[in-house]
C-alpha cells in the first residue's frame, strides 16, 4: 500500500508518489494500473518525486503506457509547489532526465518554472533523418507543414485554422508515431488569434487527447515565434484553460507561468500480480 496525491493543473492531472525515503517497487505494470482510469486512480502522467544530488528534488514522470517521459511542465508546477512548501522559499530547482529547473512562486497559486532552452536541432527533436525543423514536410489528412521544437521531449506544431472543428483524435495517434519521430511525439495544433494569443490542442505522446500539456504550450510559443506569427510573450489558451509563456530573448530560455491544485490524497494497494 502506498500514499498518493491527486493534484492537476489546467485539467491536466497526475498521481504523484514520493519515493525520496523508500523504494516503491514500481514497474510498468503497476504504473499502468495506477494510471487506469476504470481500473486504478487515472490521471495523464504519473509524478514520482526522487531525492536528487543536484537538486532540491528528482521529478521522474511516467506516460499511463508505462513509457518515461522527459518533461511536463504543468506537473513540474505541482511538484513545484509540494518543495517550495516543504523549503519554505520562493525559490527551488528541480532535478528531471532532461536537465534541471528553476521554479519561481509568484503568489500562492502561480509558478513559473524556467523549461531551459528549446532545442532546434533536427539531431535535438530527434528526428530520423536532417530536415528543416521550421518546416518538416509531414502531413495526415489536413494538417501538414508542422515545426519540430524538444523542450525536454518531442513536439511537432502544426498550425490551423478552425482548431476547435479539426477530430484530432483521428490524426494524432498517426502523426505521433510517424516514422520521422524515433522517439515519438507530442502533437499540437495551434491556431493563432492575434499576435499575443493562440488557441491550442494536443495529442500527448502516450497519453493521447489531453485538457493541457505545459512543454506543449511552451513549444507552441516557440513555433510561432520562430513562424513570426507572435511577439515573444503569449497566452496559449488550451482545453483546460491558458498558460503564459515567454522565449525569452536574452537566453532562448523558455519560460512558463500558471496555476495548479490539489484534488485529494489517498492509499493505493498494490495488487501481487
Amino acid at each position: 500500500m502506498i500514499s498518493f496525491l491527486k493534484m492537476q493543473s489546467l485539467g491536466n492531472d497526475f498521481v504523484v508518489l514520493d519515493a525520496r525515503k523508500n523504494d516503491l517497487g514500481l514497474n510498468q505494470a503497476i504504473i499502468k494500473n495506477i494510471s487506469d482510469r476504470r481500473f486504478g486512480i487515472g490521471c495523464d502522467q504519473l509524478i514520482v518525486i526522487e531525492a536528487s544530488s543536484k537538486a532540491n528534488a528528482f521529478m521522474r514522470i511516467y506516460n499511463p503506457d508505462g513509457s518515461e517521459a522527459g518533461a511536463c511542465g504543468n506537473a513540474t508546477r505541482c511538484i513545484a509547489d509540494i518543495i517550495l512548501k516543504e523549503k519554505d522559499n520562493k525559490k527551488i530547482v528541480l532535478e528531471t532526465i532532461s536537465g534541471l529547473l528553476k521554479c519561481i512562486r509568484v503568489d500562492d497559486k502561480t509558478i513559473t518554472v524556467d523549461m531551459g532552452e528549446a532545442k532546434l536541432g533536427w539531431d535535438q527533436i530527434p528526428l530520423a533523418h536532417e530536415r528543416d525543423t521550421l518546416h518538416l514536410k509531414i502531413s495526415a489528412g489536413p494538417f501538414s507543414d508542422p515545426v519540430a521544437v524538444n523542450m525536454g521531449n518531442p513536439h511537432a506544431v502544426f498550425f490551423i485554422s478552425d482548431v476547435e472543428k479539426q477530430k484530432i483524435e483521428n490524426f494524432g495517434p498517426q502523426l505521433e508515431t510517424h516514422p520521422l519521430f524515433p522517439e515519438r511525439a507530442n502533437i499540437e495544433f495551434v491556431e493563432v488569434i492575434d499576435r499575443s494569443k493562440v488557441r491550442m490542442r494536443v495529442w500527448e505522446r502516450g497519453a493521447g487527447i489531453t485538457l493541457a500539456c505545459g512543454s506543449g504550450a511552451c513549444a507552441t510559443a516557440v513555433a510561432a515565434i520562430r513562424r513570426g506569427l507572435t511577439k515573444r510573450k503569449v497566452n496559449v489558451i488550451m482545453d483546460g484553460g491558458p498558460l503564459d509563456i515567454e522565449w525569452r530573448e536574452s537566453d532562448g530560455h523558455v519560460l512558463m507561468t500558471g496555476g495548479f491544485e490539489y484534488v485529494f490524497s489517498g492509499k493505493y494497494f498494490i495488487s501481487s500480480q
